[in-house]
């Protein structure tokens, strides 16, 4: 029986174990949207592109599948263009399928044109565009199945209407065979040796576990190579999870806003074992000054992120769980006092310049947000976040004791985020509430997205820290810039809980940090969302904080 190019293309997601997809419909993809009326494909209605991208992106790093998300061409493909390039940034599986103007006209610059093929390209793993009915099958075969496999990221699939309306007959793919293409996983290893003998005679080894950690699933091994060789672990923003955050050995996050403790100790060690994390500037500070005193060695499965900001000593390639087991194998069973002297110096490192926890004037703080939800949640949840002061909050108080739960975007640092993000979350793991930590200024990029909650009935929770400014910003204004506050202070404030009420969604506002933990409780308790809107001091800044180019030691507390 002949199908449209269109019924082709959901019976492939079909095939391919999709179960879930986001998107809009527009012009060139009336054909599309005719037959997913038919399939058994769940569509999700949101209200703007890039809110499916970060909904479809959200769905892949709370579950264990590739996200889908759907979108017309021009300004609906386009739109898609933050979520896609989060989505890289952060490593995250995802397949884009974009509508696209007729075969016959593309070229011609006629209505809604847009070559997104070129536009996206440096900002996914793969792209194509399919040209007849018979090419479908193994187009979408091979979108899964290099956007999921290696080191994940996003690839489109651009669908001229034409092709959606052809008909031909439907023959789903033997195998997927890309050329050029390999979903081996690389391995180098010859430097096992060398790497175990450095790791077992290390006196103040320290480790950084990044979103590879994540990624790879590896956290046994991790847990396990941290307990048998007696290694503190810090982790990078995304790396948060891979060690559960209440383990003895856990202490805390690197980076410009980590904490005190670990980025003394990391002036201090003497081997640096970096796991899955390509060592951005965020968790790094001032490449030169950047553990200068330590001899690193780089576990990763993408051979660029090698000495591509800090030189290594030694590197592996690999899988981090196969590696991490093989390190731990080779290392383990050496008694060493000095390393439980160098936990313990960390120990009272991070008690002398702990994290800050003042309150004196009735208000609500970050900190007191965060440890209510803490104790709420036991982390039994899934919390997203937007992008900000807040994150970083979040980041730093927020307690993460199962990996894949804590959501961020990371290397884009996508206002924007975490509303749609909680929206993929729910879907992949709907067995788990869900929390969107959220600040005023990035509510505002996709707040639209409180109405998809409504309409489907979504039990999300939204927390949305009110300081009336967009307040990373702004901090950064009061420290650098003399206090020139150019264009960060609202003059007005929109009022949270009307919008959210207009919208459909249950809210109200807490501001009281004595009755706290109940507002957040009765959160969670209401069916269906609710949005808590909770006004926090505006001049309340993230510390840590390492400046712009300045090395770790150079926090400002």
């Amino acid at each position: 029986m002949e199908l449209t190019g269109a019924q082709i293309l959901m019976k492939s997601l079909e095939d391919e174990g999709v179960e879930t997809i986001f998107g809009i419909p527009g012009g060139t993809v009336i054909p599309l949207y005719d037959a997913i009326f038919d399939s058994p494909i769940k569509h999700v209605l949101v209200r703007h592109e890039q809110a499916a991208a970060h909904a479809a992106d959200g769905y892949s790093r709370a579950g264990d599948k590739v996200g889908v998300c759907v979108a017309t061409s021009g300004p609906g493909a386009t739109n898609l263009v933050t979520g896609i390039a989060t989505a890289y940034m952060d490593s995250s599986p995802l397949v884009a399928v974009t509508g696209q103007v007729a075969t016959g006209s593309i070229g011609t610059d006629v209505f809604q044109e847009a070559f997104i093929l070129g536009i996206s390209l440096p900002i996914v793993k793969h792209s194509l565009q399919v040209r007849s009915p018979d090419e479908i099958p193994q187009a979408i075969g091979d979108a899964m199945y290099i956007a999921s496999t290696g080191r994940p990221g996003p690839v489109i699939v651009d669908f001229p209407v034409d092709v959606q309306r052809a008909k031909c007959g439907y023959e789903r793919p033997k195998e997927v065979n890309y050329p050029g293409y390999s979903a081996d996983l690389p391995e180098e290893l010859d430097n096992l040796d060398m790497a175990a003998a450095m790791i077992r005679d290390a006196k103040r080894p320290l480790v950084i576990a990044g979103n590879g950690v994540n990624i790879s699933r590896a956290f046994e091994p991790m847990k396990n190579f941290s307990e048998k060789l007696e290694l503190p672990v810090a982790t990078s923003l995304l790396g948060k999870g891979s060690i559960p955050g209440d383990h003895p050995n856990a202490i805390g996050m690197v980076g410009m806003h980590g904490n005190a403790a670990v980025n003394r100790a990391l002036s201090k060690a003497d081997v640096l074992i970096v796991v899955g994390s390509r060592l951005s500037d965020r968790s790094t500070g001032k490449h030169a000054d950047f553990a200068q005193k330590a001899r690193v060695i780089h576990i990763d499965l993408d051979v660029a992120e090698i000495d591509k900001n800090i030189e290594t000593h030694l590197y592996l390639i690999g899988d981090a769980g196969r590696i991490l087991d093989l390190l731990t194998a080779e290392a383990a069973g050496h008694d060493s006092p000095e390393r439980r002297a160098w936990r313990e110096e960390i120990r009272v490192m991070d008690e002398n310049e702990p994290l800050r926890r003042e309150a004196n004037d009735g208000a609500v703080y970050p900190w007191q947000i965060m440890d209510a939800l803490s104790d709420v949640l036991k982390d039994e949840a899934i919390v997203t976040t937007e992008v900000g002061q807040h994150q970083m909050w979040a980041a730093q108080y927020y307690k993460s004791l199962h990996p894949r739960r804590f959501l961020t975007s990371g290397g884009l640092g996508t206002m924007g985020f975490g509303l749609p993000a909680s929206i993929g979350a729910h879907f992949a793991r709907p067995d788990l509430p869900i929390v969107c930590i959220a600040g005023d200024g990035s509510a505002m990029m996709n707040i639209q997205e409180l109405d998809t909650y409504a309409r489907y009935g979504l039990p999300i929770k939204v927390l949305l820290l009110d300081n009336n400014c967009l307040g990373m910003v702004r901090q950064w204004q009061q420290l650098f810039y003399d206090e020139r506050f150019s264009h960060t202070i609202y003059t007005r404030c929109p009022d949270f809980v009307k919008i959210a009420h207009g919208m459909g969604v249950e809210a109200f506002t807490a501001d009281d940090p004595g009755n706290l933990r109940r507002s957040i409780e009765r959160a969670i308790e209401t069916p269906g969302p609710v949005l808590v809107h909770i006004p926090i001091p505006q001049r309340q800044n993230v510390f840590p904080m390492v400046p712009a180019g300045a090395s770790l030691s150079e926090m400002i507390l």
